[in-house]
C-alpha cells in the first residue's frame, strides 16, 4: 500500500495543529539531539507544523523539511517564517519514493511519521538511501497500545478502541512503536540502537490542553470525519467520547501517559 491509498488519520484541522506545534526538538527528539553537529545537513520527512525542523535549524547547517502536498508544507513554511529561519528548505515528496539523490543528507529524521505511511519498511529504505555512509537514520513513534490513564473513563476505552480501528482502516499501524526495530531490520539495517521516551500529562494545565485538544479533535477532525464515514460511530457516540475527555480533563487526579519508541540507525 503506497500513501496515494492511504488516509491522515489526524488531518490538520486546528484542533490538531494545537497539538502539533506543542512538539519541540526537546520534547520529541531528545534521543537524537546529542548526535547533532553544527556542520550537518539534516532532512525532516513529514515535518507537520515545522516547529521540531525549525528547532533542528538552530542546530546543524542546513534543514530540508519534506511532507507529501504543499497545502501541509505550508505550515512549516509558515513556522519558518515566523521565527526568521534562513536555512530551511522545503520540499513535496513521498516519503516512499524521495526525491533526493543517494548519500544526500547527514541525518534523515521522522516524527509520528511511519505509523500513518502504507510501507513503513519501504519508508525506512528511502530514509536510509538518502543518508550519508556513516549518518543517522533517525524514527519516534507512539504506540497507542501503550496508552494508560486514570482514573479509568468508558468514554476514553472507547476512543482509543475507535482510534485502532480508524488508523488501521487508514492503511496505517497505530501500535508503530513496538515495531520500530523490525521494521528497521526489515529494510536492511543492523546498526538499530532502540530506546523509548514518554509524554506524561498531569498537571492541571497539561490535563485542560491535552484533553482540551482530543475533546476538539473526537469532533473536528480526519478522526471524527472517518469514524462517522466507515460506520465505526455515530455524531452521538462522538459526542459522549468528546464529553468524556473533559471530564477526565477536570478530575484533579487525572492521569495520562503514552510511550514512544525510537531508533537510531547508524548508514553503513
Amino acid at each position: 500500500m503506497g500513501n496515494d491509498d492511504v488516509v491522515y488519520t489526524h488531518g490538520h484541522d486546528e484542533s490538531v495543529l494545537r497539538g502539533h506545534r506543542w512538539r519541540t526538538a526537546e520534547n520529541s527528539a531528545a534521543y537524537l539531539l546529542p548526535h547533532l553537529r553544527p556542520d550537518m545537513t539534516l532532512l525532516d520527512v513529514g515535518c507537520g507544523p515545522g516547529t521540531i525542523t525549525a528547532d533542528f535549524a538552530g542546530l546543524v547547517a542546513e534543514v530540508t523539511a519534506v511532507e507529501m502536498n504543499d497545502e501541509a508544507l505550508d505550515l512549516a513554511r509558515k513556522e519558518f517564517t515566523r521565527r526568521g529561519i534562513t536555512n530551511a528548505e522545503t520540499v513535496v515528496s513521498d516519503i516512499h519514493e524521495l526525491d533526493f539523490p543517494d548519500d544526500s543528507f547527514d541525518v534523515v529524521h521522522a516524527h509520528q511519521v511511519l505509523q500513518h505511511v502504507g510501507d513503513p519498511v519501504q519508508a525506512l529504505r528511502e530514509m536510509a538511501r538518502v543518508c550519508k555512509p556513516g549518518g543517522i537514520v533517525a524514527a519516534r513513534d507512539a504506540d497507542y497500545g501503550t496508552f494508560t490513564w486514570y482514573p479509568e473513563n468508558p468514554e476514553l476505552d472507547r476512543w482509543l478502541s475507535l482510534y485502532h480501528d480508524i488508523a488501521r482502516a487508514n492503511g496505517g499501524e497505530p501500535d508503530a512503536g513496538r515495531r520500530l526495530r523490525a521494521w528497521a531490520h526489515a529494510a536492511g539495517l543492523d546498526d538499530v540502537v532502540c530506546t523509548a521516551s514518554t509524554w506524561c500529562f498531569s498537571s492541571d494545565e497539561d490535563r485542560e490542553w491535552w484533553g482540551g485538544s482530543w475533546a476538539d479533535r473526537v469532533l473536528k477532525s480526519n478522526y471524527a470525519d472517518r469514524a462517522v464515514e466507515l460506520e465505526l460511530a455515530t455524531g452521538e457516540d462522538l459526542d459522549r467520547i468528546s464529553a468524556g475527555w473533559r471530564t477526565w480533563a477536570a478530575d484533579n487526579d487525572g492521569w495520562f501517559a503514552l510511550l514512544h519508541s525510537e531508533i537510531l540507525c547508524r548508514i553503513n
